[in-house]
């Protein structure tokens, strides 16, 4: 068990206070009072909804002996110690690196961040590393894992202490690698602060979380601080395919690299052929066959070529182990029936420049006789703006477009649906089903051989939030019991 005594984690800044025996032994750290042991450091934040001082006395109940706070509560108690601190968020990463001994300077740590692609790419990573004999460690919206060690991500980007707990554990067990995915939350709320990263990508950026970041502009900007930390002996990987990805490294220090399929640069790719049973690709004037469709899936390889070309492998390996490779869970996933040439995907599209990329992709696969019939709903409790543009381009694109519910949360789903009819000006063939499972019958119903059925939105989720329950619920399981 990893242990330290109180003195040897405190965060390097002047202005902490310590009240309390600064020998004191802390066995671990946490944000969240229900889950503090015996000999815990108890760190109370102020958080957007909650505020963790209100749970200081129930930490100290269940056995925390120091607290973290910015201001002292109430009832001091002298068996405790207490340190005050002015910045939270900085003195938080300061704290996690010292009390993990700094783990992600143990690892070849890479970064991935952008609107579209973020989840694609690190697990294409892992898959590739691994498939060359490497240990390696992946941090991803749909899991972490490293050896047999596997258990469901809570967060894109988790918070600064359970991702040094993760690196520390990776570390431990062996890893030499490990890829993360890195949201524009994760930037804001300093939750990669203190991190050493070997590698930053930059995939592409289009809207998104504006109900967070309020405005495009604040949204880039949050992207940018990523690029602007990087140390120099960092490799910054860009899309410069994409409009942002200069915005991305100006001044930043680190080494400046590139991808693209339609501009001159380090790593470019032609596709020869796109088809639904894979890629054929020419990276770097050398040919590569892939499981992986789609021309987004070629920018994500093109960025899993660069980085273990950054690291130096060996490129005939890294060209056999990409065509092995699979892809990530909910990512263009096809079901097929042989019987009847129907095909259904399913895609964690859910942002405009994702759906349009997704059925731009479908179009050019699919022979002209077969129908495209989308499933497509919004989220609750987010960015509103995007609802009317997804709905128009879903119709725009789509031979049958079924408006249906995505995760309504707190928001009733036909209100939702309302939002992105707004988007639509009633040429479209659209129907209206809010219940999801009904919708995705109600396609495969309508759809006569040969066509092709995306449901779009929720990929690898298993579960669908309706009022603060997630119940259960599986796109790829209802769609392929329906279809074969």
């Amino acid at each position: 068990m990893n242990s330290k005594k109180l003195f040897e984690i405190l965060p390097s800044d002047a202005r902490i206070k310590v009240i309390g025996d600064q020998q004191q032994r802390v066995v671990g750290l946490t944000q969240d009072s229900r889950y503090v042991n015996e000999g815990d450091a108890f760190i109370a934040i102020k958080g957007l909804q909650v505020d963790g001082h209100d749970y200081i006395e129930k930490a100290i109940e269940q056995g925390a002996k120091v607290i973290f706070c910015s201001e002292m509560p109430e009832h001091v108690q002298s068996q405790i110690s207490y340190v005050v601190w002015v910045d939270a968020q900085k003195s938080l990463a300061d704290l996690a690196t010292k009390f993990y001994d700094d783990p992600s300077r143990s690892v070849k740590l890479v970064g991935v961040t952008g609107t579209n692609g973020k989840s694609t790419i690190v697990v294409l990573l892992y898959q590739l590393f691994a498939e060359m004999g490497y240990k390696a460690g992946l941090i991803s919206t749909i899991k972490y894992c490293f050896g047999s060690h596997e258990e469901v991500a809570s967060h894109t980007t988790p918070d600064v202490l359970k991702l040094n707990q993760l690196l520390s554990q990776m570390r431990d067990a062996g890893c030499e690698y490990v890829f993360m995915e890195v949201s524009s939350h994760g930037i804001a709320q300093g939750r990669i602060d203190g991190l050493d990263f070997d590698i930053a990508v930059f995939t592409n950026l289009s809207q998104d979380h504006l109900d967070y970041h309020k405005t495009y502009k604040e949204y880039v900007y949050t992207k940018k601080k990523f690029f602007d930390i990087l140390p120099a002996k960092a490799a910054a990987l860009i899309n410069i395919d994409d409009k942002q990805a200069s915005v991305m490294v100006q001044n930043s220090k680190a080494k400046q690299m590139s991808y693209a399929l339609r501009t001159l640069a380090d790593y470019k790719a032609r596709i020869l052929s796109n088809q639904i049973e894979g890629l054929h690709l020419k990276i770097n004037d050398r040919e590569v066959f892939t499981r992986l469709r789609g021309v987004y899936n070629a920018y994500n390889l093109l960025a899993v070529y660069g980085v273990a070309d950054i690291f130096e492998l060996d490129t005939d390996q890294i060209l056999q182990a990409i065509s092995n490779i699979s892809g990530a869970e909910g990512r263009f996933e096809v079901i097929y029936n042989p019987k009847t040439r129907k095909s259904g995907i399913v895609d964690y599209a859910h942002t405009p420049d994702a759906v349009e990329n997704l059925l731009k992709n479908v179009i050019e696969m699919k022979s002209p006789q077969s129908k495209l019939i989308t499933i497509l709903g919004c989220g609750g409790d987010r960015d509103k703006g995007k609802r009317p543009i997804m709905a128009k381009i879903a119709a725009n694109y789509s031979d049958i477009f079924i408006m249906t519910s995505d995760n309504p949360r707190t928001e009733n789903p036909e209100a939702i649906l309302d939002d992105m009819q707004v988007g639509l000006d009633g040429s479209e063939e659209v129907l209206r089903i809010s219940d999801r499972r009904q919708a995705i019958k109600t396609a495969v119903m309508l759809s006569k051989d040969g066509d092709i059925i995306v449901v779009a939105g929720k990929g690898h989720e298993k579960y669908q939030d309706v009022n603060g329950k997630k119940l259960p619920f599986d796109d790829k399981e209802i769609i392929t019991s329906t279809m074969l």
